[in-house]
């Protein structure tokens, strides 16, 4: 069949409509790699009783801001979800599903501009991870779109030049049968100059050490930027929970330094840090911008991006995190004014939040959002400002419709485009009462 696409949404799908009938309007249809206004050949692929999902077999009618895609495994890999769009136009799209997500969840028609912070399209993660098999050949990649099928990938135009020195490294020496069997995931975590390479490993438990022992060794010898590499035990299937589990073994160092603008930041293996080695500089300054005072709360603090600057502008900072791989490099990184807790946010809410009267509150939470819980948390605070930063629109919406209807309002909002070429987005929102 013939559809029209009217709009992108959250998730990097176009909308479209079936013919209404008897019974109705038609009903929703979703199909991913096309953009607004478009007209296609479709397939419907699956049908719902409220939504239907479909392909686009043919093009008929570009859009104009349609683009050849550069990566050879664009659409069979799950990774990105707009490289068919210029850049220009992917933030447009990403801007537009901001303001329509806050205005169906959160109920907020935004009164003011979001400023963009756009990021080279290109080569900007500078961390990557890849599942990996051994048998019955070798294969290094990421899942197939829609799946868990592994689709081999040698190039990754998207993740840092070393990263894809590394892959290729990694190939060479799978197809010569030197990779251990058991290993199940690597990730490579670079450095800001894209100079040091840090590798993670995961494995089946049981896996011979000397094996392991031989294949770093001869890893670092083919890529010399590599100054580590920490293996874990593969995490059990269907095992979600963000706890990073202990090495099982550690071959040079097991963190790598990676320095910003106005600091330097000891990231081990298995703790966060944010991945786009072009923006992190940007969303500090955003994020922190020239607020000061007495005291200010980062919670989710991970390694201590933002409180090791809030703690030249605070007198006290404290700062929140749970995770005991990011608390650790937070203590390293802290100065003497920020005090590091090993906490949930909402126990250590529950536990002191009547004692603390802090200026500002900045949250950086995981894409589960905040909860409603730490939302009625955070306004019993009283701040009079709360920085917002969230990976996820859907959960930001629902967390600030709770926020703006305890009297607090949206003063900026910022979209710094930490993932192009997905429909990833990195949202801050300054608010205040």
């Amino acid at each position: 069949m013939q559809l029209t696409i009217e709009k992108l949404i959250y998730g990097g799908d176009g909308l479209a409509r079936l013919p209404a009938d008897e019974h109705g309007p038609g009903k929703a249809v979703f199909v991913p790699f096309v953009l607004e206004s478009e007209r296609i050949e479709a397939s419907l692929l699956e049908q719902k009783r409220s939504f239907a999902r479909g392909r686009a077999d043919a093009i008929l009618q570009a859009s104009p801001h349609r683009v050849e895609p550069i990566c050879p495994y664009f659409l069979r890999c799950g990774g990105c979800h707009y490289q068919h769009a210029s850049y220009e136009h992917q933030l447009e799209i990403k801007v537009a599903v901001l303001k329509e997500n806050l205005r169906r969840t959160a109920k907020l028609e935004l009164e003011t501009s979001v400023t963009i912070h756009a990021s080279p399209p290109w080569k900007y993660r500078n961390r990557t991870r890849l599942k990996v098999r051994t048998a019955p050949e070798f294969a290094l990649g990421y899942y197939k779109l829609g799946s868990h099928e592994l689709l081999a990938v040698e190039e990754c135009p998207v993740s840092s030049p070393l990263i894809n020195r590394a892959i290729a490294a990694f190939w060479k020496m799978g197809r010569e049968r030197t990779v251990p069997d058991g290993i199940h995931e690597v990730e490579y975590f670079v450095n800001a100059e894209d100079t040091q390479l840090l590798v993670e490993a995961s494995c089946e438990p049981g896996t011979p050490s000397t094996p392991l022992r031989e294949w770093a060794g001869a890893v670092q010898s083919a890529l010399p930027e590599i100054t580590g590499m920490v293996v874990f035990k593969a995490r059990p299937s269907g095992m979600t929970a963000p706890v990073v589990p202990k090495p099982i073994a550690v071959f040079g160092a097991r963190e790598i330094t990676y320095r910003t603008d106005d600091a330097s930041y000891r990231v081990s293996a298995g703790a966060f840090f944010q991945i786009n080695r072009h923006l992190i500089n940007d969303l500090v300054k955003i994020v922190v911008q020239e607020y000061s005072g007495d005291r200010a709360l980062d919670l989710y603090a991970g390694v201590g991006l933002f409180s090791t600057i809030l703690s030249r502008r605070f007198a006290q900072v404290i700062a929140v995190e749970a995770s005991q791989t990011s608390h650790a490099d937070l203590l390293y990184n802290s100065p003497n004014n920020v005090k590091a807790v090993r906490a949930t946010t909402v126990d250590f809410l529950r536990s002191v939040a009547r004692k603390l009267k802090p200026e500002l509150v900045v949250v950086d939470p995981p894409r589960s959002g905040l909860g409603g819980s730490v939302v009625q948390s955070l306004v019993g605070l009283g701040a009079h400002r709360i920085t917002y930063i969230s990976c996820d629109l859907a959960t930001a919406s629902r967390d600030l419709a709770g926020l703006l209807s305890a009297g607090y309002r949206i003063e900026q909002v910022h979209l710094v485009d930490l993932f192009p070429q997905t429909y990833h987005l990195e949202s801050v929102f300054h608010l205040a009462r």
